[in-house]
């Protein structure tokens, strides 16, 4: 469980990193449309537990540099990665421990 979360945080990284680093040499409309939909996912995630208004109010007036942001953004996908690997992984060890109960009574 928790290496399929790592590969999948490695993988969100190098293409976050490939994207970024491709759209500061080459300023294209689908390069800049690719990284906001990379960080359309922390972006949303910070909005729902509240914390997306003062970043953004942080970062306008200055108090918070692009690259912070982009390291609280990384930091926030990480998160739900590996948030999402513990539910998947729960739910399925739940569905496995079910499924033995079942077939041991049989």
């Amino acid at each position: 469980m928790g290496g399929n979360a790592f590969l999948l945080s490695v993988l969100y990284l190098l293409v976050g990193i490939g994207v970024e680093g491709a759209r500061r040499v080459y300023p294209t409309l689908l390069l800049q449309r690719i990284s906001l939909s990379l960080d359309s996912l922390p972006a949303r995630a910070l909005e729902l537990v509240g914390l997306m208004q003062p970043l953004r109010d942080a970062y306008f007036s200055g108090l918070v540099s692009e690259s912070v942001l982009r390291l609280v953004f990384g930091a926030t996908t990480l998160v739900i990665i590996f948030l999402l690997a513990v539910v998947v992984g729960v739910f399925m060890g739940s569905l496995r421990s079910l499924a033995l109960r079942r077939g041991s009574r049989r």
